[in-house]
């Protein structure tokens, strides 16, 4: 009788600690990493004693390395991050009004295609309903307004809600992310880019850190598309990662999608599908 009282018992305890994830990463969030404060106390003081006298051969050495790091930073900048604006004529796609509006394009198609209506602007979106259990869920909203084809801008919007039946409480935690992205690739078929901005987790929490991430879509045919997108962010010393594997089936200006969520919010990690659809203005 005690085995069974006490196996019950850890039983229990084991169910209200593994759904209590929501909690742990708002305290963790709140509370910061324990070592985040510790940095290298190496000071710059054992320099002190420089010499006044340099020779001129040193001079010309260290001009010189520095100037083929500044290009070599700027090169890597405008060709890798940015590109060539003028040998890369993919940079110049125009934005199609929606993927396969004629049956083969995605997001872009070459510059020299005649639209039938020149698509200057755009606003996509998105909402998924996302669940892990009948004690996990949530739902992500997104939204992309892309003024033109160089760079949209997009804002992603979860709710999470946890369930414990145990105790009879719920929990809930609210994560926003707001990015500037860029398409370094613009072609018919596929587009890859990378974005910038920042990861704000609101209720109990109310912090905010930079951001940064990549992403990528490729439109196979059959007006079906996948896409892939990967965020990452500190906030308070601790990880706030979101990554997300999607499917995308088109109709006309419309969507439906059901993917893959996983989630990293302080020491906790949330897998979910997505179920949802979207629209495009």
């Amino acid at each position: 009788m005690r085995k069974k009282a006490l196996l019950l018992l850890i039983f229990f305890c084991f169910t209200t600690f593994g759904q209590n994830k929501l909690d742990k990463s708002k305290n963790e969030l709140n509370s910061g990493s324990a070592n985040k404060n510790q940095s290298s106390s190496s000071s710059s003081s054992t320099s002190g004693s420089s010499k006044s006298r340099s020779s001129s051969g040193d001079n010309i050495l260290g001009r010189a390395i520095a100037d083929v790091f500044i290009y070599a930073t700027f090169g890597i900048f405008k060709y890798g991050v940015i590109g060539d604006y003028r040998n890369e004529d993919h940079l110049y796609s125009n934005l199609t009004p929606y993927p396969f509006y004629n049956g083969k394009s995605g997001n872009f198609e070459n510059a020299d295609t005649l639209l039938v209506s020149k698509n200057k602007a755009r606003l996509d979106i998105e909402n998924s309903f996302v669940y892990k259990d009948n004690t996990l869920f949530g739902n992500h909203f997104k939204a992309k307004i892309r003024p033109f084809q160089y760079f949209y801008i997009q804002t992603d919007f979860h709710q999470l809600y946890e369930f414990n039946r145990i105790d009879n409480t719920n929990n809930r935690l609210s994560l926003f992310q707001f990015n500037l992205n860029y398409d370094r690739i613009r072609l018919e078929k596929f587009n890859f880019g990378w974005n910038l901005g920042a990861t704000y987790v609101g209720n109990e929490v109310r912090k905010a850190g930079f951001a940064y991430g990549l992403n990528a879509e490729y439109f196979m045919g059959n007006r079906i598309s996948f896409l892939g997108s990967a965020k990452w962010s500190r906030i308070n010393g601790f990880p706030v990662n979101a990554y997300e594997l999607q499917g995308k089936f088109h109709r006309k200006n419309y969507f439906f999608t059901l993917g893959l969520e996983h989630l990293k919010i302080a020491t906790p990690t949330y897998n979910f599908v997505a179920l949802g659809g979207g629209i495009y203005f």
